[in-house]
């Protein structure tokens, strides 16, 4: 790390999309100095910038009610009501808050303001002048590569910015707001999606909850990366002989990925009338940019679907959160949006828009203002420890990829799940991760640390897999197709090299 640079802030927030500007912008209004390094261009990069963003707004207590009940159902009884009625109220709050600060939110027919709508370009562009008005000291492209800790506590991060400088920066609390995971499938806006957080967290001690409701996958026109499910709803899904395929999963990618493993699907939107038409365009522009440069109408015309995987970024595992202050096991470090579990509020499935974009919001104010809270009770600044950069655990950049191409990006592994079809794709896993000290220039740390991540994570993720014995919401195992009530408990995982699995009840 000689000459590197080097920064002192009370509160360092890792990420740049929705949870790490709004962690960002509680904690600086909370007092803070506050550093936020992006792996992107913050304001830009990842899946929330990328296209619109419903959000969970509901203010009617009934309503609320009714939400969570849905959910419960859905996720498999993983939710909890004194979770999802903050996360509610939070996210009312801080969307007023929000237009307060001056956002341009639309509109209804009626006049009235449309709180559950954020256009993701506009809204992200406006998070970034935020936390500079602020006085948030943004390093963009500057990806992480791993925490710093002393004595049981993190105390900052440090990582490589694109021109090969490497930074470091020393804080007495750290957010983690570094996203998902969707190993690099190329769903819209995941590109920097590589589950970096998780691997920085595991490594320090963080423990994990829901990693086997990680393989929730998004339909789109085969060739194209717009992931948007809504369209969708209007869709009748037939075989290359015209064929109807039935939807008889709750999830309707499940009934078409059962028959797309073996042969193409086609799809087309002609259960939605022209109204419907008119809003989707309006609504949902980026998703039929697709079909409009390959010249399709996709009401009138079938065009052939395919499946890409959004992981943890649409599914529900990640960091474990030992409170509403998004606090994780580790002293010092805190977690919000997709980089945390969000098994509390939507338990095994979620699926995207509403509740995702009202999770990244909430959780990420949380951690700003409990970050910043407990960077003001702490006393005097202590550096971390960091590893030399030859010690900075990597994995080769190929054969990772191609590895996680054939083992967890794959339908017959991933989505139809059996320990028939797990147990070797993880012994692949756990071989390719032994696979250490790899030696990479500086300007591919980044590339092979993200490499790492990725293994990590789906280690996670097929390891819950195998010890979820049974089929719950997102989870289904061939060999365990029965719900068990035994089973109604989050499942609990530490650890880098061996791992530990406990439980978590489910609060009623």
């Amino acid at each position: 790390m000689t000459g590197a640079s080097r920064w002192d802030a009370d509160v360092l927030v890792l990420g740049g999309g929705p949870a790490g500007t709004w962690a960002a912008l509680h904690a600086a209004r909370g007092g803070a100095r506050v550093v936020l390094a992006d792996k992107g261009y913050c304001g830009t990069s990842g899946a929330a910038a990328a296209s619109n963003n419903n959000v969970w707004y509901v203010r009617d207590p009934k309503l609320q009610e009714a939400e969570f009940g849905a959910r419960f159902a859905s996720g498999g009884g993983l939710s909890e009501p004194g979770w999802t009625a903050a996360l509610l109220e939070s996210a009312v709050e801080q969307l007023h808050f929000l237009g307060t600060l001056g956002y341009p939110f639309p509109k209804t027919e009626t006049g009235d303001v449309n709180y559950a709508t954020l256009r993701g370009p506009d809204y992200m562009r406006f998070m970034r002048l935020q936390i500079k008005r602020a006085g948030v000291q943004i390093l963009d492209h500057s990806p992480m590569l791993g925490l710093l800790e002393r004595d049981g506590c993190v105390t900052g991060a440090h990582g490589v910015s694109r021109d090969g400088t490497r930074w470091q920066v020393n804080a007495f609390a750290t957010v983690l707001a570094t996203g998902g995971c969707a190993f690099m499938s190329g769903a819209l806006g995941t590109n920097v999606c590589t589950g970096d957080g998780h691997l920085a967290a595991g490594e320090v001690g963080a423990r994990f909850s829901g990693m086997e409701f990680s393989n929730q996958y998004g339909l789109a026109a085969s060739q194209s990366s717009v992931t948007k499910g809504l369209p969708f709803v209007w869709s009748t899904y037939t075989r290359g002989d015209g064929t109807v395929v039935p939807i008889v999963d709750d999830e309707p990618f499940v009934s078409v990925a059962r028959v797309l493993v073996d042969e193409p699907v086609f799809a087309v939107f002609d259960r939605a009338n022209a109204d419907i038409q008119r809003w989707l365009r309006s609504g949902q522009a980026n998703a039929f940019l697709p079909f409009d440069r390959a010249g399709i109408d996709p009401f009138t015309q079938r065009f052939p679907v395919g499946l890409r995987l959004e992981g943890t970024v649409r599914g529900t595992g990640g960091i474990r959160l030992r409170g509403r202050d998004c606090a994780t096991d580790v002293p010092g470090l805190y977690a919000a949006g997709d980089a945390a579990s969000r098994e509390t509020v939507v338990g095994g499935r979620t699926g995207g828009g509403s509740p995702n974009s009202a999770w990244a919001i909430v959780t990420g104010s949380w951690a700003g203002t409990a970050a910043s809270e407990f960077a003001r009770r702490q006393g005097t600044r202590r550096a971390g420890t960091l590893a030399r950069e030859e010690e900075i655990a990597l994995s080769p950049v190929g054969p990772s990829r191609e590895l996680i191409g054939q083992h967890v990006l794959s339908l017959r592994t991933n989505l139809f799940r059996s320990a028939a079809v797990l147990t070797p794709a993880l012994k692949l896993l756990d071989d390719a991760w032994h696979e250490t000290n790899v030696e990479v220039g500086t300007p591919h740390l980044a590339e092979a640390r993200s490499a790492r991540a990725m293994l990590y994570v789906a280690r996670l993720a097929y390891r819950s897999a195998l010890h979820r014995r049974e089929s719950r919401a997102l989870h289904q195992r061939g060999d365990y197709p029965e719900r068990s009530d035994a089973m109604r408990h989050r499942l609990v995982v530490a650890g880098i090299d061996s791992f530990e699995f406990s439980t978590d009840p489910v609060a009623t």
